[in-house]
C-alpha cells in the first residue's frame, strides 16, 4: 500500500477502494464505540466487524509496529501475535504512535495500512465465514461494508493466528 497522501484516511481509502474496482458501500452513521452497537447500526453480524488494533511486538532482535486485525467477536492473543512474528512480546501502542502510523484515533483504524513501518496482519478467521467484512473508514461515523476477497487482493494483509483459544 502507498504511505498516507493526506490525513484525510477516509477519502484516501474511497480513493484506493475505487481504483482497485472494490466491491462496496459507504454508511454514515452516529459515532458509536463499541463493536456490538455499530454492527446493529451498520445491520451486520459482529464476526464482520473487522477490529484494528495498533500493537508493538518486540524481542529476539524484533522492533516492529504492526496492524492487527481480528474478527469483532474475538479476543486478541498478544503473545500469539509476537511469536508468530519471532518476538518475545507485544503490546498495544499508545495514543501518539496510534495517531502518527494510522492518522486516526482508536476505533476509526481501518484494516489497511498507509504507513511503510506499520505491518499488516490479520487473523483467518474473519474471512472464513462471511462475503463481506464492515469496519469504520478512518471515522468514528463512517463505516465501509465490502467484499472479503476484494479486501484480501487489496489490503495483502499476512494470514496469521492470533485469536484468543477461549
Amino acid at each position: 500500500m502507498s504511505e498516507i497522501a493526506s490525513r484525510d484516511i477516509h477519502q484516501h481509502l474511497l480513493d484506493v477502494l475505487s481504483a482497485e474496482q472494490a466491491r462496496f458501500r459507504v454508511m454514515e452513521h452516529e459515532a458509536i464505540g463499541k463493536c456490538e452497537a455499530v454492527s446493529e447500526v451498520r445491520g451486520t453480524a459482529l464476526g464482520q466487524g473487522a477490529k484494528a488494533l495498533v500493537c508493538k511486538v518486540k524481542g529476539n532482535g524484533v522492533k516492529q509496529h504492526v496492524l492487527a486485525i481480528l474478527a469483532a467477536d474475538q479476543q486478541a492473543d498478544l503473545s500469539l501475535l509476537a511469536e508468530h512474528l519471532g518476538g518475545l512480546k507485544a503490546s498495544l501502542a499508545s495514543p501518539a504512535e496510534v495517531d502518527a502510523l494510522t492518522a486516526c484515533v482508536f476505533g476509526a483504524i481501518p484494516p489497511f495500512s498507509f504507513h511503510p513501518a506499520l505491518k499488516l496482519v490479520a487473523d483467518p478467521l474473519l474471512f472464513e465465514r462471511f462475503d463481506e467484512i464492515a469496519f469504520n473508514a478512518g471515522a468514528l461515523e463512517k463505516s465501509i461494508v465490502m467484499d472479503t476477497q476484494d479486501y484480501l487482493r487489496i489490503a495483502k494483509p499476512q494470514l496469521v493466528t492470533f485469536r484468543r483459544a477461549d
